[in-house]
């Protein structure tokens, strides 16, 4: 799984950082704040066999001399896309000639926005995870799992896919004299793989005739070509200032700035209002209320030369129709004392918003306010390490020492706190990750086991009423990209759950073009964990990140290699079949203020034919090129 952002340690943990410092990524490196990093190796192959071997993800970046396309559509050959012409009778076919850098690329790196992402943990064997004495789904047989004797190579492409591609070629070769006949992969549906296809509609930049979708209330667009709608320049800012925070109404995009948090016009980008706020943001809830209010946690004050770290101990909530801030307070801890609770993290599920972190927890009225409840604590040294919200309220409560940590997931009653039902997670468990909370999911990386920093090593389904467990679904990080924040509770992404499945990503893996990697999103059963047949494919040198669920359906975005703009699709969530959505612009400057958002961390939003990216983070102008423009928010539109 890809490497999550780069956090500070935490306030129950030893760390040599200043009481109440915020939780702030450490200073870019050179290139760009958040500049994308090679993720750990974790092939995902094609279903077909020969399975393919892991590699490891190669940056989607041009080659030296990039092939110059044909001068006319061609025909396939006779192999399928992606394999030599057959060769001559009595020949024997020629390997294709080594790579540099394993793709033909030079390997530099793009900046990216967001924080930044740490180098993964190499060599990890592909194999299950231990039970810890818990129910366990066996891991079902995977797409391109890796086998035995890999090869050792040098980096790059294995020496198994050029065989593969040489055997791929004779094979036809042999079938073409044998058949009489030549089969061209242009004609007809029959060499088709419905399993494995995904094929999309609105082909050149049209929507269909039927333009709505099944089981979501996204419709296709009639025309799917997207044009860039409004760009929002970065802030001049002299370290690094965190923005998070982007919502959507019928009306308003809405993004936190330096300042406060700024509403604009969803299709022109003119500043409809600005509500300023004393502090930094420090984090915000995604969850966004029917009448669209939503909950932020920010700092009392600026920063000083007496105080630097102002703590975040203020809770508020944000009228994003309105523009109004409705409300902000602090509460001081339920053991005692008049110090305000510093808070880690911030939700809303229905009417209540329920605030946790290391130093207390408490619930408010959404609509005013009040005080609602706050957590038990005791001498045992338990307390709310965060809460998770949308459909339902979960928390993660954290009991024990810092070197033998117990941690347990409970639903709750939102109106009175009260535990609903709770499961305990297995020893080894030091975070816990609350995916969803209808149906609950959670993730954890069981004794650090993942080896890559995403937080996972297994998912847990769990039955919120009587807080058993469904089962446990191991998630090798070498084959699948979703990813938790390391230390906190409701932060997950590349992932969506509905229809009673998890969607997942997979790792990047080599497709069948020289150029560029490739994946799939692919779903297991939440009632029997078992990996489930279907899956949609990326295609050749495009990337797929499920953003949300729309109904039955799936909401991803499609990052284009460096010569195409990216793409929103929607996928069915049964047959996996793929809408086309949105087609961003091939043009070149709009192309490299797309690709600078690193979508492992930023902020992505589409809706109604319109898609935002923003920034979580702004930091100061890079040495290198002080002068080039970078924007906090680009949003596109097909209107």
């Amino acid at each position: 799984m890809t490497q999550p952002p780069q956090q500070p340690p935490h306030p129950d943990e030893p760390s040599n950082t200043p009481p109440g410092a915020p939780n702030t990524p450490p200073a870019p490196p050179a290139g760009g704040f958040g500049a994308p990093q090679d993720p750990p190796p974790g092939g995902f192959g094609q279903p077909t066999p020969p399975p393919a071997d892991p590699f490891g993800k190669q940056p989607q970046q041009p080659p030296a001399a990039p092939p110059q396309p044909p001068a006319a559509p061609q025909d396939a050959p006779a192999g399928g896309y992606g394999t030599p012409p057959p060769p001559a009778p009595g020949s024997y076919p020629t390997p294709p000639a080594p790579q540099p850098n394993g793709y033909g690329y030079p390997q530099a790196q793009q900046p990216g926005y967001g924080y930044p992402q740490g180098p993964g943990q190499h060599g990890r064997p592909g194999m299950p995870q231990q039970a810890y004495g818990y129910p366990t789904q066996p891991m079902q047989p995977q797409y391109g799992a890796p086998q035995p004797g890999g090869s050792g190579g040098t980096g790059g492409k294995k020496f198994s896919t050029q065989m593969q591609i040489i055997v791929a070629a004779a094979v036809a070769v042999v079938l073409i004299i044998g058949a009489g006949v030549i089969y061209s992969a242009t004609s007809g549906d029959g060499g088709k793989d419905e399993a494995s296809s995904s094929g999309s509609t609105g082909g050149e930049g049209k929507g269909g005739e039927d333009s709505g979708l099944a089981g979501g209330s996204e419709k296709v667009p009639a025309n799917t070509k997207s044009k860039v709608a409004f760009q929002v320049p970065q802030p001049v800012v002299k370290d690094i200032v965190q923005v998070e925070g982007s919502w959507l109404t019928d009306k308003a995009y809405v993004k936190t700035g330096i300042d406060g948090i700024n509403g604009y016009d969803r299709d022109k980008g003119t500043k409809l209002w600005s509500v300023p706020l004393p502090g930094e943001m420090c984090t915000t809830s995604r969850h966004v209320s029917k009448d669209y209010k939503t909950a932020i946690l920010f700092r009392e004050t600026k920063p000083t030369k007496e105080k630097k770290y102002p703590a975040c101990d203020q809770v508020g909530v944000i009228d994003l129709a309105a523009g109004k801030l409705l409300w902000s307070k602090s509460v001081t801890s339920a053991t005692g004392g008049d110090r305000p609770v510093t808070f880690d993290e911030v939700t809303l599920s229905g009417t209540t918003v329920a605030a946790g972190g290391t130093s207390g927890g408490a619930a408010f009225k959404l609509a005013d306010g009040a005080e609602l409840w706050k957590p038990k604590t005791g001498a045992d040294g338990c307390y709310d390490r965060g809460y998770a919200g949308g459909e339902a309220l979960a928390v993660v409560r954290k009991c024990g020492t810092y070197d033998s940590p117990q941690l347990t997931v409970q639903a709750l009653n939102p109106t009175t706190g009260a535990p609903l039902s709770s499961y305990q997670m297995p020893a080894g468990v030091e975070y816990a990750h609350i995916v969803s909370t209808k149906p609950l999911v959670v993730a954890a990386d069981v004794g650090d086991t993942a080896g890559d920093g995403s937080g996972i090593s297994d998912f847990f389904s769990l039955d919120a009423a009587t807080g058993k467990l469904k089962v446990r679904i191991p998630a090798d990080a070498e084959k699948y990209a979703g990813d938790c924040d390391s230390t906190e509770v409701e932060k997950c992404q590349n992932m969506a759950v509905g229809n009673n499945r998890l969607y997942l990503p997979t790792e990047r893996h080599d497709g069948t073009s020289e150029y560029g990697d490739t994946n799939e999103v692919v779903a297991f059963d939440l009632d029997t964990g078992k990996l489930l047949g279907g899956r949609a494919d990326a295609g050749d040198r495009n990337i797929l990140t499920p953003l949300r669920m729309d109904g039955t359906s799936i909401i991803a975005y499609k990052e284009a290699p460096y010569d195409k703009g990216g793409q929103v699709v929607s996928i069915d969530g049964e047959t996996f079949k793929q809408t086309t959505l949105m087609e961003n612009p091939d043009d070149e400057a709009i192309r490299k203020a797309e690709k600078r958002f690193s979508v492992g961390s930023a902020e992505l939003l589409y809706s109604d034919g319109q898609f935002y990216m923003a920034a979580p983070a702004v930091h100061k102008p890079s040495s290198y090129s002080p002068d080039e423009k970078v924007y906090l928010v680009v949003a596109y539109g097909t209107g």
